[in-house]
């Protein structure tokens, strides 16, 4: 057996000094105060958390691992353990690599591929397409988290814009449908006539203007509107914008929604500055997106954060508005970043780990992860305040892309621990040796 005392214990919305019992993998004991020496004494290891936070590790429910296909620039491996270094134990993959996961066959490829190399707990969302509803009707939705939509395209290619598959995926699929929503005609609008007034090589700065809020908002009613009428259990990816907030509501608890710590961190004042490290679809937007957004993750309006968490090398990254690569990595910083919004004042701690642990086990229906309970697997993250801030630098990143927008940024908490399964996959900046994640099982609620 394992304890972990003299830490602050963030759970189920409360922050107080306590300790947790690890035995076989699982959490055995959850307590309040001081552990007894008699507790101290038959426990085979003893670890003194020093006041930090101890809290459920985060479940990132959009994360882009890379594999297979796409291995030069991200691996499940590499992916895996930058996530783990960031407090993050579990997380739900993307379907858009090469080849585009929209087959069972494809499923059972990554899975196989997780399973000898994946840190992290995992499991994968199946792609869809104009013409594979049969295949989503028969996959195993224990096992698959759901149904990536996209609206709009991004990297990958796999918009689905047939009107009748669309509404044959909202009606007849069972499962969680995960859609990215931009509207695809305001978008090409947009860039050509950003292209007739300035050429073609446009600056990262009009990124915005050509995924503009309208074509986020357009995107996300038409999918709202759907699901209202199809009964569709909705989450909408990586809200950007304050007009979209207005769509949800308590009143339709099976339509959620999710900000990304990349539109609640950066604003577009922040192209000048960092070009196109922030460049990522939906763009990141203004200063008043990003606080409406920060509003409503308070609230519960924002259901729970994630990290779209999308590793290009620079090179990729490299050229215009139009050429150069979206996404950034940020699942090793995410968790500290949002704890420095703690530091200001935005966030309180244990919304933190409501929208970043428990939301995600709550929505997504996980057996048994995202709390500190007894029973539940021993998916643990331990947090320290430092007492001088860290300055991240590309020389701590662990992704294989080598590179993270968050790059000179001063951050006072660190992650000392991550156990993943009760094993300490990271620990005081060292890895675990093997891997040790399983995969997810997904209880319907």
């Amino acid at each position: 057996m394992e304890l972990i005392h003299n830490g602050i214990i963030v759970n189920e919305g409360t922050a107080q000094r306590g300790f947790i019992v690890i035995n076989g993998g699982y959490i055995a004991r959850v307590g309040t105060g001081d552990a007894s020496q008699e507790l101290i004494d038959v426990c085979d290891t003893v670890t003194d958390a020093r006041g930090a936070y101890v809290m459920p590790g985060v479940i990132d429910d959009h994360v882009h691992m890379r594999e297979p296909g796409l291995t030069h620039k991200a691996t499940m491996a590499s992916e895996s353990r930058a996530a783990v270094a960031g407090g993050i134990t579990s997380v739900m993959d993307m379907p858009n690599v090469k080849p585009t996961t929209t087959t069972s066959e494809a499923i059972a490829h990554k899975m196989n591929i997780a399973r000898e190399s994946s840190m992290v707990n995992y499991s994968f969302y199946i792609g869809a397409t104009n013409d594979n509803i049969d295949t989503l009707k028969g996959i195993d939705y224990s096992r698959v988290c759901g149904v990536k939509v996209f609206m709009g395209s991004s990297t990958g290619g796999m918009l689905v814009n047939d009107t009748t598959a669309l509404q044959r995926i909202f009606k007849e699929i069972n499962a969680v449908i995960a859609v990215h929503c931009e509207d695809e005609d305001i978008i090409a609008r947009n860039r050509q006539d950003m292209i007739d007034k300035h050429g073609d090589d446009l600056p990262v700065t009009m990124h915005t203007a050509i995924r503009s809020e309208e074509a986020c908002y357009k995107s996300t009613e038409t999918a709202v509107r759907l699901a209202q009428e199809c009964h569709t259990r909705l989450h909408v990816l990586h809200i950007s914008t304050a007009h979209e907030l207005e769509l949800f509501s308590t009143k339709h608890p099976d339509i959620t929604c999710e900000a990304c710590v990349g539109h609640l961190w950066f604003c577009d004042n922040d192209y000048d500055r960092l070009g196109n490290r922030i460049k990522v679809n939906p763009s990141i937007k203004t200063a008043s997106d990003r606080d409406a957004l920060r509003k409503a993750v308070s609230s519960g309006v924002i259901n729970l954060i994630a990290t779209d968490h999308a590793p290009h090398l620079l090179d990729e990254k490299q050229g215009n508005c139009i050429t150069a690569a979206s996404g950034m990595p940020l699942a090793q910083f995410s968790l500290v970043t949002m704890l420095e919004m703690v530091e200001q004042g935005t966030f309180t701690v244990e919304t933190i780990v409501e929208r970043m642990c428990h939301a995600p086990a709550r929505l997504f229906g996980i057996d048994r992860r995202g709390f500190l309970r007894p029973g539940y697997h021993a998916d643990i993250a331990i947090v320290q305040r430092c007492e001088t801030p860290h300055t991240v630098t590309d020389d701590d990143v662990l992704s294989l892309c080598g590179w993270t927008p968050l790059a000179g940024t001063q951050l006072h908490h660190q992650v000392i621990a991550t156990y993943v399964n009760g094993t300490k996959a990271w620990n005081n900046g060292s890895l675990a040796e093997e891997p040790c994640g399983t995969p997810l099982k997904f209880i319907k609620n």
